[in-house]
Parts: C-alpha cells; sequence; structure tokens
C-alpha cells in the first residue's frame, strides 16, 4: 500500500510533530528525508523591540555606567565556596547545646541583646516556667522561654541585599523621621532585622540585612578585611601624583590608610574611580579625597563581601541565596 503513494504522501506519513509538554514549544524536522536538526515551529526569535528603551548615544553605540563595563569592577571571582568552612560555621551556629538567654531573645525578634538583658534583669522572662533574672543565663535548645506569658522562638535567618538610594539613613529608626533602609525592606519580612554595617545618607549601593547576629559581627570586625569596592564621581580630575599617593598611603587622624587598589574609569575623565579598600571607617572614603584637597560628588559601593547590585534598581532588594551566605562567609 506505501509503495502506491506519491513522494508529497510519503513525506506527509513521515512528518513527525515532536512536543516537550504543553507549556514548551514544539519542534518539526528540518529536513525530513536526512531527519537532521530541529526548527522551532513558534516565532521565538523574531522578537519585538519595538518598545524596548535602550540608553543610545548620538553616535548609535550604547552608554553604560562604568560600574557595568570597566573591568576594575569586573576582576573579582566569585570562587566556589570552601565547603569545609563553611560546614563548620553551620555546625557551629546549628548545633549548639546551649545558647546565652539573651542571644535567644534578640534571635527571637523580641528585641536586640541589650534590651534582652534589661528584660531578664526586670523579671519579665521565664524558662520552663521559672523567673530568670541572672544575667549570662544560658539555655539548652528544648527549653520553654516565656516574655509576657506568651512562648518565644528562635527565629529563622533571613539575609536581604539593598541597593541602597540616596537620602536613606541607614539605621533602624530615626529620631528626625527621615527616610531609613528598613522603610525599603518592611515588606520583606516579619522577622527583627538590622542593617549590617553602615553607609553614609547620600551614599548609594550595596548594603546587607539580617537577624543574623554572629554573621553581621563577622562581617563588621576589623580583623575580617571585607572587601569594598567604590565607584566616586570628584569635584575636580584627580592628579596623577595624588593618584599614587592614595595607593601608597596617606595619614589620618585616626591612623593610617591606603587604597587596595585604584583605577581610572573613565579615560576621558579622571575625576571618575574606581577605588577598592577593605577598612570599615566612618567616611572613610570621603575623607581620603578630602585629605588631599577633593570633593566627593557622588559615592556608589558596587561591591560588598564579594555582591554586587547587578539587576537590581536603586532602593529595591532581594534575599541573598545559600551559595551567596557561603561566599560571603568565605570572604571574611
Amino acid at each position: 500500500m506505501a509503495n502506491n503513494l506519491n513522494e508529497n504522501q510519503r513525506r506527509i506519513r513521515k512528518r513527525i510533530v515532536l512536543k516537550k509538554s504543553d507549556s514548551e514549544p514544539s519542534f518539526v524536522p528540518v529536513n525530513l528525508n536526512k531527519n537532521e536538526g530541529f526548527q522551532r515551529k513558534d516565532n521565538f526569535f523574531k522578537g519585538n523591540f519595538k518598545n524596548k528603551k535602550r540608553p543610545f548615544m548620538k553616535d548609535g553605540e550604547f552608554k553604560l555606567s562604568p560600574q557595568k563595563t570597566h573591568p576594575f569592577f569586573k576582576k573579582y571571582e566569585k570562587e566556589s565556596p570552601d565547603n569545609s568552612y563553611v560546614a563548620k560555621y553551620l555546625k557551629e551556629t546549628k548545633a549548639e547545646d546551649s545558647i546565652r538567654l539573651n542571644k535567644y531573645i534578640s534571635n527571637s525578634g523580641v528585641c536586640s541583646r541589650r534590651d534582652a538583658d534589661n528584660l531578664i534583669s526586670k523579671g519579665d522572662i521565664k524558662v520552663n516556667g521559672k523567673v530568670v533574672t541572672e544575667l549570662g543565663t544560658k539555655i539548652n535548645p528544648k527549653d520553654i522561654v516565656e516574655f509576657k506569658g506568651r512562648k518565644i522562638f528562635e527565629a529563622q535567618h533571613v539575609y536581604i541585599l539593598l541597593n541602597k538610594p540616596k537620602d536613606t539613613i541607614t539605621t533602624t529608626k530615626d529620631p528626625e523621621n527621615r527616610a531609613t533602609v528598613m522603610d525599603l525592606v518592611e515588606k520583606a519580612t516579619n522577622q527583627r532585622i538590622f542593617p549590617v554595617g553602615r553607609l553614609d545618607r547620600n551614599t548609594t549601593g550595596v548594603i546587607l540585612l539580617t537577624n543574623d547576629g554572629d554573621f553581621a559581627q563577622k562581617l563588621s570586625h576589623p580583623s575580617s578585611n571585607v572587601k569594598k569596592i567604590y565607584y566616586a564621581e570628584l569635584d575636580n580630575p584627580l592628579k596623577i601624583e595624588d593618584f599614587n599617593t592614595l595607593k601608597s598611603g596617606i595619614d589620618l587622624p585616626d591612623g593610617f590608610i591606603c587604597a587596595d587598589d585604584l583605577a581610572f574609569v573613565d579615560n576621558d575623565d579622571n575625576s571618575k574611580i574606581g577605588i577598592e579598600i577593605h577598612s570599615g571607617r566612618n567616611r572613610i572614603v570621603h575623607r581620603m579625597f578630602e585629605h588631599l584637597g577633593y570633593k566627593v560628588r557622588k559615592l556608589d559601593r558596587v561591591v560588598y563581601a564579594g555582591l554586587d547590585k547587578s539587576g537590581l534598581k536603586k532602593g529595591k532588594w532581594r534575599f541573598l541565596r545559600y551559595n551567596e551566605v557561603q561566599q560571603v562567609l568565605n570572604s571574611i
């Protein structure tokens, strides 16, 4: 019967339509005789870009920020985590036989450790039905802790990366009712989170928020030497001799400081600088340039502890992934 079919009919008989799933596009053979390759039936490759806004310059080239194009900001590598160190950290934080009562209360989101000590001293905390007033008391994971007659539980750790905008205070509360970073993440979680370190009001860029006190303490401690990379715009072009001075080091009132690395990020404008440091001193980048007679008009933290703000607009945030938390721990 098949031998009586003409060539076109035989082709129709051999045509096979492959469907991977109902939600995925279907495919058909390109060369039915040789069955070589497949071609999509939909218009996937015919993208409609009429409504896409692209930052074209007058000469037709893309105009992107230096943070996205200059190799200085992309030189760091997100290396694979040292699993032995991470496993040790997680083991220490998860498998403790006992924990200080004030730390447990703080991790539950009730208040800070300092305020927890005040609650303990006042007799507002019960452990296994008994009032505890002794500071430094340790409890076991199976102990029942109560505050004002209600059981409290140690919260799950939360890690948030925020692209801080300008005119935002890095604090949990502001007596002058100015905008804070907490206002930007108020809907992120019901846990009591706080910022790790600080950024000046007019400094933008990467900042972390968490409820993990040990994590924050490890990052904030001076011995951690956490890498920070900034993009700075000065009021005047940076002179070559001042460029070299920043790399060799300068003496500030609170001690010696030098840039770990420095770069001009615009061949036509030496007022745009990339600077890498590990110091956590207050306003350290501003003070380094001010010491040499320059004012910083714009400062953006592009990288912090190996994390950047790629894909996040000003004022937006996201949760850190597990491997990113590992990466931060390995950068310490």
